[in-house]
């Protein structure tokens, strides 16, 4: 090869590398990154969530047996609590538990019951007694009178019951003319109730023999219903208000002992006058238990 044809290589040119004078915005961008990061956190943090944080005072105040209060910052920079009024009770904020609100609603329902179930208890006493007073001003107009023990006595649910035996001493056998003696009971009877402000009824009753065939009554139901208007009309004429009587006749249908019973003859034959009672039907639902309980204690 000659050596014109020889070229002559030269060095590859190597250029310098230059230093990056723009590094440092990297580090700085990352710095900047972390720092918005934080902020947003330190921001989030500072913002109370009121439901969670009153569970949080909820729980603390139960452990720790004391209302849990919270007194607002006074620092320039502010708080999330200054809008709050001075010391602030974070139980008041705190949702009412549905099972301690329905404990306190049972609990005043009790209370109001009990309440109620006094009044009733008390007002059932006063009827009593004043039903108590007319029984014993009867009893001792009939004695007065002669006829001591002529009458039965009973309080129930309507008032006091004065069961006058029909058979031979208001009334014969199938008639509904008054006796003598019948008269007699009447008349003492009849100032005893005619001063009441109570109402009476009248009531019919008779035993469970029909009637004779033939005879001036269809049935023991027109029997024991003209009874007891003839008492009624009686009354009536001793004293008592009409306005505050009425009579009904209930055949043999409300007998006071069993068909079986020796002296049911003569003792479901009867008339009943009943001085009503003007307490509540609540209150005269408790008559029978006091008379039961004044029965059973010793005189």
């Amino acid at each position: 090869m000659s050596a014109g044809r020889v070229r002559r290589r030269g060095k590859k040119h190597e250029e310098e590398e230059h230093e990056n004078h723009e590094r440092w915005m990297v580090s700085y961008a990352d710095m900047m990154t972390l720092l918005f990061v934080l902020f947003v956190v330190l921001f989030a943090m500072s913002q109370v969530d009121q439901a969670k944080f009153a569970a949080l005072a909820k729980g603390l105040a139960q452990t720790l047996g004391t209302p849990i209060t919270v007194q607002p910052s006074s620092t320039p920079e502010g708080s999330v609590l200054d809008g709050l009024p001075a010391v602030i009770d974070i139980a008041s904020a705190i949702p009412p538990d549905p099972t301690v609100q329905q404990a306190q609603v049972d609990q005043a329902a009790a209370q109001a019951a009990a309440e109620r179930a006094e009044r009733v208890a008390a007002e059932a006493q006063q009827a009593y007694a004043e039903l108590a007073a007319a029984r014993d001003r009867i009893e001792a107009a009939l004695a007065a009178a002669g006829y001591a023990g002529a009458a039965r006595y009973e309080i129930d649910e309507r008032g006091l019951v004065v069961h006058i035996v029909a058979d031979q001493v208001l009334f014969d056998a199938e008639e509904a003319a008054l006796r003598p003696d019948g008269r007699a009971i009447l008349a003492a009877v009849a100032p005893a109730v005619a001063g009441l402000p109570n109402e009476l009824g009248v009531e019919g009753h008779t035993n469970h023999l029909p009637v004779t065939r033939g005879g001036p009554w269809p049935s023991n139901w027109e029997l024991s219903t003209y009874r007891a208007t003839t008492v009624l009309r009686y009354l009536a004429a001793e004293g008592v208000p009409q306005p505050r009587m009425s009579a009904t006749g209930y055949s043999s249908t409300r007998p006071l002992v069993p068909e079986a019973d020796p002296n049911a003859v003569t003792v479901n034959r009867r008339v009943d006058v009943v001085v009503l009672s003007t307490a509540s039907a609540e209150a005269n639902a408790l008559l029978p238990g006091i008379d039961a309980a004044n029965q059973g204690d010793p005189e």
